[in-house]
């Protein structure tokens, strides 16, 4: 026996040479696929077919235990397809070696990983790129990313989330790109192409996976995997779009959600997988649960037990992750016929065609190099990249009597639970990043002002006054030591008197969001609050650098903070970036992508909804009979697509080229827009039409369009955005894809709130 598997590694080895890769790897037209994985499949069992759909973390091991050591014998056996969270180019190919040296056909396996934003070098998190409105921006981004991943041996990442969220009470919203489906349409695009790029079968693209499909953000009460029941009207018109720009952009894997959509589980939903997805929509790639799902079946009340694993392959769902399910009950099943061995063959067969279009059958090392490690990994130039598109990020919501910038002179007061916190710059997702090598917001303020400034610090509060809220906020990565609540006070206050401005660092720490973080209040934390109420009482000027993975209510801080800068979690170069903003070596020019509420109970708060039956009119103040509240007007804080500069913008007088739109023609708005200001900068020129009479309600204003405009300071540019029926078009009723003649309202501005309308026709 010690012979042949010599011998066979041996025969390995030389096909490597040769570049084919394992005994089943010996084709290299890519005409003969097709052929190919008939040859392989009618030569496996039915327990190597059902192994293809298993996927296990490597990550569930004891001490001593090398990463992945409890999946080696599944592997051998060729009961695994793929498995997640193995860390380290050493561990993924000793995996791989056993899969095509050791296994009876050498089918090689899929290494996933969640690289969700950025790997070694770790990028602002998804809420806060979506705010640069910069789809190359976060191209590039995933571009990088991908590059670093493959050369520590990922081929398959679980990445991008394109889950709409009007909550911002989910956790998770902080890996989505907010609330809107366009801007989201148009980053899921961004991220597939990134990631994937143009050869899936390079070194250096990686299989991105789409997720979560479907609805998962818009769970009841913002409460993570809870349950989901919406009409189809709204699911298609403002939840669906996403996830198929996506499949039009090429995504080669998807992965279903954890919720219940209208009762059925997203998991075992064939109408949603099959109908939709597949058969509608023309997706050809390959469908993952996610962590566990198969599982929640039993417990959410839609499939026994003994069922859950067929239900779920009946459905169109072709990999199990992290239950063994598909293994352990497949064949029971087909016996009892619950499912049919074709069943079983094309969810293999898509697994095995995500493997081809990775190359892995051509080469099933390709993946993973030290020397791409060192080359690639955490470079100067991807950390420059992480920096620049970090500063895009930041959202200036306040700025009274234009406190920023700051000059590099005088007294700085750092005061705040997250200025020497650099372990807490990545946020959300990040599991390869190393925050010892992260500079705090202190250490880069310090080096960015040199001998020009001193920088006096206090740590000024705990992040909550409870020990124990404390500890459920920073379960993943604790903050440092927590100290005496009256002492803190006391050294903030004595940082504040000596300072000439105040420099606040406040806000989430990285563990208050993402996933299992949802929060049923959303204000900054009460020591935190209080240490801002405290700074603000000294009569200085207070500058709140506001790190967060939502948006949160700012009612108090809007009125008495003169500048807040949201700066999210900024990733690796979040120090650095941070200084260039504040210092304006950069002008800001983010927007949100999310509205701010000015109270909790105003949750949903989103800029597109629908026209309430008795609308109210006068905000200034409280209407009965009217759509609002007694206590608060119906106005966000900030609303969706507002954001400030260190400059100044005009906007002149819109107009359109013709009242009359055809439904074989086009109109053109366009728009002059100034830099009034003594800054260069960019402005996100928005776009927005309205269907005020049609099948069905329409929102009161829709995102059809934006552009990033680069203007020097005094420089004129005209807009223009072309008007077409497609963009005119909703599901109705009947789920008909459809546009209605009759009065249109174009609209134009800065962010949703502060819009030029011009009425035009559809003939």
């Amino acid at each position: 026996m010690k012979t042949c598997k010599s011998l066979r590694i041996a025969a390995v080895a030389l096909a490597l040479v040769a570049g084919v890769g394992s005994g089943y790897a010996k084709k290299s037209n890519p005409a003969d696929d097709a052929k190919f994985l008939d040859n392989l499949m009618s030569k496996m069992t039915l327990d190597e077919k059902i192994g293809q759909l298993n996927l296990l973390p490597g990550n569930d091991v004891v001490s001593g235990e090398l990463p992945g050591a409890r999946l080696e014998p599944l592997i051998k056996e060729g009961k695994l397809g793929a498995f997640l969270n193995v860390q380290g180019i050493d561990n993924i190919s000793r995996l791989q070696h056993l899969a095509v040296e050791q296994s009876r056909l050498g089918i090689p396996l899929l290494a996933g990983a969640d690289v969700i934003h950025g790997y070694q070098t770790v990028f602002p998190i998804p809420l806060a790129l979506s705010c640069s409105w910069d789809s190359d921006a976060v191209e590039r981004m995933a571009r990088i990313s991908a590059k670093e991943a493959t050369a520590d041996g990922i081929n398959w990442n679980y990445s991008p989330m394109v889950d709409i969220c009007r909550d911002p009470r989910w956790g998770r919203i902080a890996e989505g790109s907010g609330e809107d489906p366009y801007l989201g349409c148009i980053l899921a695009a961004a991220y597939v192409r990134g990631y994937q790029g143009d050869n899936l079968k390079a070194d250096s693209t990686v299989m991105a996976c789409v997720k979560h499909y479907a609805l998962y953000g818009a769970a009841e009460g913002g409460r993570d995997y809870n349950t989901v029941d919406m009409s189809r009207e709204r699911m298609f018109n403002y939840y669906m779009p996403p996830y198929r720009a996506a499949v039009d952009a090429g995504v080669e894997s998807l992965m279903t959600s954890f919720n219940l959509v209208n009762g059925q589980h997203a998991t075992a939903a064939h109408w949603l997988i099959e109908d939709i997805l597949r058969r509608d929509w023309g997706f050809k790639g390959m469908i993952v649960t996610d962590y566990g799902s198969i599982s929640e079946l039993t417990p959410m009340g839609v499939a026994e037990e003994s069922e859950a694993a067929a239900n779920t392959l009946k459905a169109g769902t072709d990999m199990d992750m992290c239950t063994s399910r598909f293994l352990k009950d497949l064949k029971g099943a087909l016996e009892r016929g619950l499912i049919t061995e074709e069943m079983i063959d094309k969810a293999c067969r898509r697994v095995l065609e995500a493997k081809q279009k990775l190359g892995l059958f051509e080469n099933p090392y390709l993946y993973g190099s030290p020397e791409r490690v060192a080359k690639d990994d955490y470079t100067p130039a991807n950390r420059a990249a992480a920096r620049d598109i970090a500063a895009e990020t930041f959202v200036l919501l306040r700025n009274e009597g234009s406190l920023l910038p700051l000059a590099k002179k005088g007294k700085i007061a750092l005061i705040g639970p997250l200025a020497d916190a650099g372990n807490q710059m990545c946020g959300t997702w990040a599991p390869n990043c190393r925050p010892d090598t992260h500079q705090s917001l202190l250490s880069a303020l310090r080096e960015e002002v040199g001998d020009r400034a001193e920088v006096i610090y206090a740590q000024g509060s705990n992040i909550y006054y409870d020990e124990k809220m404390q500890e459920n906020a920073t379960r993943w990565n604790p903050i440092y030591h927590r100290g005496d609540n009256e002492t803190l006070r006391t050294e903030a206050l004595a940082a504040a008197e000596k300072a000439d401005v105040i420099v606040a660092a406040v806000g989430e720490t990285m563990s208050m969001s993402g996933e299992s973080a949802s929060r049923a209040d959303i204000t900054i934390p009460d020591a935190q609050r209080d240490l801002l109420k405290d700074l603000a009482a000294t009569g200085k000027p207070v500058v709140l650098v506001l790190f967060t993975g939502r948006p949160l209510v700012l009612d108090w801080e809007s009125k008495n903070i003169p500048a807040i800068l949201n700066v999210w979690f900024g990733g690796s170069e979040a120090g650095k970036a941070i200084c260039d903003v504040i210092f304006g070596d950069k002008v800001p020019s983010a927007k949100l992508t999310t509205t701010f509420p000015q109270m909790i109970g105003q949750i949903p708060l989103y800029y597109n909804h629908l026209p309430p039956s008795h609308p109210d009119t006068d905000p200034e103040h409280f209407n009965i009979y009217r759509s609002n509240y007694i206590d608060v007007s119906n106005d966000p804080l900030y609303p969706f697509g507002y954001g400030l500069s260190y400059t100044t913008f005009a906007y002149g007088k819109p107009s359109l080229s013709s009242n009359e739109l055809t439904m074989d023609g086009k109109i053109t708005l366009s728009v002059d827009v100034t830099n009034t200001g003594n800054y260069d900068g960019t402005e996100i020129v928005q776009f927005y039409l309205r269907d005020p009479v049609a099948r069905i309600a329409r929102p009161v204003k829709e995102l059809k369009g934006f552009r990033r405009l680069d203007l020097k300071k005094g420089e004129t540019a005209t807009v223009t955005f072309d008007i077409t029926p497609d963009m005119l078009k909703y599901y109705d009723a009947d789920l008909k894809y459809v546009c209605d003649p009759g009065a249109f309202e174009a609209m134009v501005g800065p962010n949703s709130a502060a819009v030029q309308t011009l009425p035009f026709t559809l003939r």
